[in-house]
């Protein structure tokens, strides 16, 4: 049998004791006697996962050690419960522990108890460290400092002083910006895939940032990332509508500023498309692609946790937008093997087991439907270009303050309605006209921007009516571009149809 001395370093750091230093240390401690060294460099005493460590545990169950010793017991483990199981095995070979700095004889139960007092505080302090770094990056990041990582594509990176510290930022590169331009202009119009927009680089010979190929994988990360976006007051009201916390007021977003998206103060979901309690902070750069059209891929990307189009999409042009409205999961249209007639299926229904959701109450022929839902987007349209009124006139250029103007409104009768209860009789006057006179402004911004809206997307519902009005000539990617940009989601239970229109 031998001594073991085992000896560990994280991170090489000119304050922290080298393995040599350990060594020589712990050689005191053997008095001569046999012993054999067991290293492990660059690893944390946070877990056991350690090559050097897993070593000197299978010679300890083999009987070969008598001794284990080390320059002091953070070095051997920082976690109770893991220094806890060591003891365990300890006693149970008959191997004494020593600390040579510390001067630990766990053969007294006092001894012991010590052990156990002095691994509390090691843990305790690696988790205050942890706990301040966690604390410096996060304030940090709330003052829109940049904090490493990979630059994205689109950007380069320079120097920069925000509130009188030193730190970097990022900067467009023309040609790459106008890639990234290109792929959300392309995706954000629904006829364009992700693997249509990778096909049209890659037969170009457009090269990513590292030099390879493109892939959908990287486009979809790229799409959701708000880096790139110019933040206005439609993006701020985007991330407060999904439950993300938006450090900066609603008038610092004037439509020039890219963001940062955080995971926040509390642990969260790591699922891409929930934003619930991530963070967005305004960043230094300026963005390089509009909101509108950031905005529309980032709501396709949303509808696409729900709705992922295969090669089965073209079963029909509805496929992905019909759902169950009593589980709530997709409808499938499938086909009747005796009469090769399509019709459509809950996809949580198992009919040869009679299990599952009960359906929609009833046979629903695909092509019936596709008949109702194509006559109810002629009458919808109807609708809304009756509404539309006649030529437009020039876009409004200050429908994003009026939208911000219209969030801090929203504030303020928010701030004054907290302060109606137990509010006297001339306060209450007061709040009261305070209140009349903020919604009056309100729905006149209100109407400003309604009217600028309906003017911008006078062309595309133009676009729209022509594919509609030629339905039976339309092809069949263009039909699931109509029925993406008007439609939801169509919810059917029952034998009763609810579409949920996006005009």
């Amino acid at each position: 049998m031998f001594d073991a001395i085992y000896t560990r370093q994280s991170v090489e750091k000119t304050d922290s004791i080298s393995i040599e230093s350990q060594i020589e240390f712990c050689k005191y401690e053997t008095r001569g006697n046999p012993h054999k060294e067991y290293i492990d460099r660059g690893y944390s005493g946070k877990n056991t996962s350690r090559p050097a460590f897993e070593e000197l545990f299978s010679d300890i169950q083999q009987g070969k050690v008598s001794r284990v010793i080390v320059y002091k017991l953070d070095r051997i483990s920082c976690s109770i419960l893991d220094f806890a199981n060591m003891m365990e095995v300890f006693q149970k070979h008959n191997v004494e522990f020593v600390s040579s700095t510390e001067k630990f004889d766990t053969s007294t139960p006092i001894g012991r108890a010590m052990l156990n007092i002095c691994i509390v505080f090691a843990q305790l302090e690696r988790e205050t460290i942890q706990k301040r770094v966690a604390d410096a990056y996060y304030s940090r990041s709330k003052r829109g400092f940049y904090m490493g990582g990979q630059i994205p594509y689109g950007f380069g990176i320079e120097s920069a002083v925000i509130d009188g510290v030193k730190t970097s930022k990022y900067v467009p590169i023309p040609e790459e910006s106008e890639h990234m331009r290109l792929i959300f202009s392309m995706y954000a119009n629904p006829a364009n895939s992700l693997g249509d927009i990778v096909n049209y680089f890659n037969e170009r010979g457009i090269e990513n940032l590292r030099g390879g190929v493109w892939h959908t994988g990287k486009i979809s990360s790229m799409l959701r990332n708000p880096i790139y976006v110019e933040a206005d007051a439609d993006v701020y009201e985007f991330f407060k509508s999904q439950g993300a916390n938006v450090i900066n007021p609603v008038s610092d977003f004037t439509g020039y500023n890219g963001c940062y998206l955080y995971q926040g103060s509390v642990s969260a979901t790591r699922k891409q498309a929930d934003l619930a309690d991530k963070e967005v902070v305004l960043a230094p750069h300026q963005g390089i692609v509009s909101s509108q059209d950031w905005l529309k891929c980032r709501l396709r990307c949303l509808s696409n946790k729900t709705s992922t189009r295969t090669c089965k999409a073209k079963a029909s042009w509805l496929t992905g937008k019909v759902k169950c409205g009593k589980c709530g999961y997709s409808l499938l249209v499938v086909k009747s093997n005796s009469k090769w007639r399509r019709y459509v299926i809950c996809s949580m229904r198992k009919p040869s087991k009679g299990k599952g959701c009960s359906g929609t109450g009833g046979t629903i022929y695909a092509d019936v439907l596709e008949d109702y839902i194509i006559g109810s987007i002629r009458k919808r349209l109807a609708e809304f270009n009756a509404l539309r009124g006649q030529e437009p006139g020039d876009k409004s250029p200050k429908i994003n303050e009026n939208k911000i103007r219209i969030s801090q409104i929203d504030s303020e009768i928010d701030d004054l309605l907290t302060k109606v209860v137990g509010a006297n009789s001339v306060l209450m006057q007061y709040i009261n006209e305070k209140i009349e006179s903020l919604d009056t402004e309100r729905r006149r911004l209100q109407e400003e921007v309604l009217s600028a809206n309906q003017n911008q997307c006078k062309t595309n519902m133009d676009a729209i009516t022509d594919h509609v009005e030629q339905w039976d000539s339309t092809s069949f990617e263009n039909r699931q571009a109509v029925v993406d940009t008007l439609i939801k989601v169509i919810h059917i239970a029952d034998g009763n149809i609810d579409i949920t229109w996006n005009i």
